[in-house]
């Protein structure tokens, strides 16, 4: 989720400042953290049944009182509401720490943190990211509801991750800042977007930015087996001039200096609806020559201190609720197919979605492993200097 995207901006209202997570002092989280009384744990419950059932899914993390989280930025896929409807609903404080920190700052607060209240409860990670958490066995096997709806491939069999919403890489432009906004790839090599073009962050951190060296290999013959044409045309990016190692994010945006931002249609249309009251002119175009899609996915922290409150913040996103809230900032929700065919899909927020023709077609996990090893031994060559 950089995040910094890295995760960072979406959909609707203006910036707002997630409140930070007060550093609490270390401790190691009861072993015995939301037992039932016959002896259910939540810490090891593999599914709302496995615990008893929704209803004492809800008491426990009702007493719990707290969800630890970590880069989600309330502007992001439109986490705001997300949040906000969590704790009306259930009473349930959810503190975000770090809202701008990247998916692999998640990984790293996991593991160092382990046995401590302040550890994440759950994890909103790059597709690349939770395979690597799942490998290193630090994710707890969690079955929502709704796993059976959520489509094969997009999900983890044992339950350890699961897809929540996703989106295509694209262009946004500032068009009062741009003469002639580009719709290509090939576009971004041209001189006169000298300075102009930014990522989402580090692609060796940062989920949107792995995406757009992905979208560039597509569209400079690479493949999903072949990432290396995306890193030589970041350099090439570099090298002309174009290339702004500026980290694109709303304040950056909205400033001007980042007026191309390469990053997901549905933050980059979050931009469009958010700025308009700010006089920035932002579109967005899903470039034909590197169509990448990817998702984003959900865990639940196999350590976290607040085991029930977590699995039950994972049942709520997968409700007809959370997706459709997802929807609503330009994201699409992992279950979005399941939920039309039953009739619960936000018709509204589906149609303002940015336009893409085909059928997307995913990195498998042994491809994105090789990228990302690629990515890490070259990215920083690329655009030094």
């Amino acid at each position: 989720m950089t995040v910094s995207l890295q995760r960072t901006a979406v959909p609707v209202g203006a910036l707002v400042v997630v409140a930070a997570l007060a550093l609490s002092a270390c401790g190691a989280a009861p072993d015995n953290a939301s037992t039932t009384a016959d002896g259910k744990s939540a810490a090891t419950a593999t599914s709302a049944e496995d615990f008893g059932g929704m209803d004492a899914l809800v008491k426990a993390a009702k007493e719990e009182g707290t969800l630890h989280a970590m880069a989600l930025p309330r502007d992001w896929a439109n986490y705001g509401a997300l949040i906000d409807g969590f704790e009306k609903k259930y009473g349930i404080k959810v503190e975000v720490e770090n809202p701008d920190g990247s998916s692999q700052d998640e990984i790293n607060a996991v593991t160092s943190r382990k046995g401590q209240d302040r550890a994440p409860d759950v994890l909103d990670l790059g597709s690349s990211f939770a395979l690597s958490a799942a490998q290193q066995g630090l994710l707890a096997p969690y079955k929502v509801q709704a796993f059976g709806d959520i489509p094969e491939g997009q999900k983890d069999a044992q339950g350890r991750w699961y897809n929540d919403y996703g989106g295509y890489i694209s262009i946004g432009c500032d068009a009062k800042r741009v003469k002639q906004c580009p719709k290509t790839f090939a576009d971004l090599l041209k001189p006169q977007y000298k300075g102009q073009v930014a990522l989402n962050g580090n692609p060796t951190k940062s989920g949107s930015a792995f995406g757009g060296v992905y979208a560039a290999a597509l569209a400079s013959g690479g493949s999903f087996d072949d990432i290396q044409p995306g890193l030589d045309f970041f350099a090439k990016l570099k090298k002309n001039g174009n290339y702004t190692p500026v980290e694109s994010t709303p304040a950056t945006v909205e400033k001007g200096e980042t007026p191309i931002s390469i990053d997901w249609d549905y933050l980059n249309a979050g931009y469009a609806e958010e700025f308009k009251s700010k006089g920035v002119d932002w579109q967005v175009s899903v470039p034909s020559d590197g169509k990448f899609s990817q998702y984003y996915s959900q865990a639940v922290n196999k350590d976290a201190p607040h085991p029930a409150a977590a699995r039950l913040w994972e049942e709520y996103l997968y409700s007809a609720e959370g997706q459709n809230l997802w929807l609503k900032g330009y994201a699409r929700p992992a279950l979005m197919t399941a939920m039309e065919k039953a009739g619960t899909l936000d018709k509204t927020a589906a149609a303002k979605l940015p336009e893409v023709a085909g059928t997307p077609s995913f990195p498998t996990e042994a491809q994105q492993n090789k990228a990302k090893t690629v990515l890490g031994q070259g990215w920083a060559k690329a655009v030094s200097g």
